[in-house]
């Protein structure tokens, strides 16, 4: 059973925060309680419960409606097709996402967006009373990493966006800023906090928690991504973010790839994971959406859900001496189970059609709506290829070569010795795969928008998502995204 001391104190805090709170009635109290340990705590406590997730919508890789939802499934690889017996129709929506159909009342991007904002507001609060308390200048910049963060994601899939950081400013009120004021404004509050964050890794205090690494992968990030958001690359800024992890963080690959996302993220590798625990801090289904009823039912004791796989042209990416793929699974298992690789159709799949993704293999506590796997949101493996593929775009392959060989080497594949930038995209798919990373690099890559396996080729405004209908009526001052 998992026991992160701090982790745990976190989730106390929320409720002894509240507690607290209820008893203070004048702001010399506040600041002093803002300012302890435990104020601390309460007011850092609801950001991390916003990143870990929940049902809703909530968090990074919860349950299912959310942010990894329409960064995983707009891509090519995770899909849910309906099924034969009518599994997963659930009137269209995951095929809206697939096939690129979505519009402004589409469910899951209404979802993500009211969670990213809800922990804009709740960043900005925090914020506030850690600064007004003179609280520990560590932690205020913490917060504001977290915002930077929740900023960096509505950036990405929104572009022109409502910002504000003074939580008196009403919903109503709050002004659309384009796309690389908000880009401008991240970078700054990055470059500006990161260094006041401790280098220290995992252990009972930091394992879950914005150190000085995840910081600069962050700051990478969105380097990487600033052509997009800015039209102006800046691929030695990139180069420079990762550096700093490379050659201060003391980072290595682990030995076996398929232990980076189990019950605890493995610290020397996973620069930044969010904690879940089935009975006190759920919640993650990635795996248990992905397996067949009958096979859950043997493994575990509960119908798993017959949902999440991938066409067999993705998994087909992998060579067969890639120790990689054997997070795919197909053919005999437990339960009477028989899975085939192939995909017929997106509208009527047999029902043990498509390879099982098991990267996120159940572990306990575990029940029919949650597993107790962490998942990993910054990894080494991501940063040297993020490294390689920043080296590549400006024309030095042969210095992107050996970072691409590290992760070569892990998964038991030869080393090369030049690499094109569509060599490094099919390794990063190889490696990153169900971690919420694919949209984005397909976006970078020019791929996100073409025809494949079952999808059409779409139109360039999907590579924005649609502010969603009830933000546009709340506030008359947001313009909705072109083509929407």
């Amino acid at each position: 059973m998992k026991k992160f001391l701090l982790t745990a104190a976190l989730l106390g805090a929320t409720i002894s925060g509240c507690t607290v709170k209820e008893g203070v009635y004048d702001q010399a109290v506040a600041d002093q309680f803002y300012a302890t340990p435990a104020g601390i705590n309460a007011a850092l406590a609801d950001l991390y419960g916003e990143v870990r997730g929940d049902w809703g919508g909530k968090g990074i890789a919860g349950a299912d409606r959310g942010w990894f939802d329409i960064n995983e499934v707009t891509t090519d690889e995770l899909m849910l097709p309906t099924r034969a017996d009518g599994a997963w129709d659930d009137n269209g929506i995951w095929r809206q996402l697939y096939r690129h159909e979505f519009d402004a009342g589409q469910e899951m991007i209404n979802n993500t967006w009211n969670w990213l904002y809800r922990s804009v507001y709740k960043s900005n609060l925090a914020i506030e009373l850690l600064t007004k308390a003179n609280a520990n200048p560590e932690r205020i910049a913490e917060a504001r990493v977290l915002r930077a963060y929740f900023y960096y994601m509505l950036m990405d899939g929104w572009g022109n966006i409502p910002f504000y950081t003074d939580i008196s400013v009403t919903v109503d009120k709050i002004p659309q800023t384009d796309r690389k004021t908000v880009y401008d404004f991240v970078v700054k509050e990055l470059k500006e906090n990161i260094d006041k964050l401790p280098t220290t890794k995992g252990g009972e205090e930091f394992y879950g928690r914005f150190n000085r690494w995840a910081g600069y992968a962050l700051l990478a990030k969105v380097y990487l991504n600033a052509q997009v958001y800015t039209g102006t690359p800046q691929w030695a800024e990139a180069s420079s973010a990762c550096d700093k992890i490379i050659n201060e963080g003391g980072f290595s690959l682990v030995a076996d790839y398929m232990t980076l996302a189990g019950d605890r993220c493995p610290d020397t590798e996973v620069i930044l994971a969010v904690f879940v625990d089935g009975n006190v801090a759920p919640r993650n289904i990635i795996g248990i959406r992905s397996l067949r009823g009958s096979h859950g039912k043997a493994l575990f004791g509960f119908d798993t859900w017959n949902g999440a796989t991938a066409h067999q042209n993705f998994v087909n990416k992998y060579d067969n001496a890639d120790k990689r793929k054997a997070q795919w699974i197909t053919g005999s298992q437990p339960g009477g189970v028989n899975y085939t690789l192939n995909l017929s159709s997106l509208t009527s799949a047999g029902v043990e059609e498509g390879a099982r993704n098991i990267k996120y293999f159940p572990v306990a506590p575990y029940n029919g709506g949650t597993s107790s796997n962490d998942f990993p949101v910054f990894r080494y493996a991501d940063v040297l290829l993020m490294k390689a593929e920043a080296l590549a775009r400006q024309g030095n392959t042969s210095g992107a070569a050996p970072l691409v060989n590290q992760v070569r080497s892990r998964a038991g594949l030869a080393a090369i010795t030049s690499v094109t930038l569509e060599e490094i995209y099919d390794e990063r798919g190889r490696e990153l795969c169900w971690e919420g990373h694919r949209r984005q690099d397909m976006i970078r890559f020019g791929t996100f928008t073409l025809a494949h396996d079952f999808k059409p080729a779409s139109d360039a405004k999907y590579r924005l998502f649609p502010i969603p209908a009830p933000a546009l009526s709340t506030n008359t001052n947001l313009k909705q995204n072109p083509g929407y």
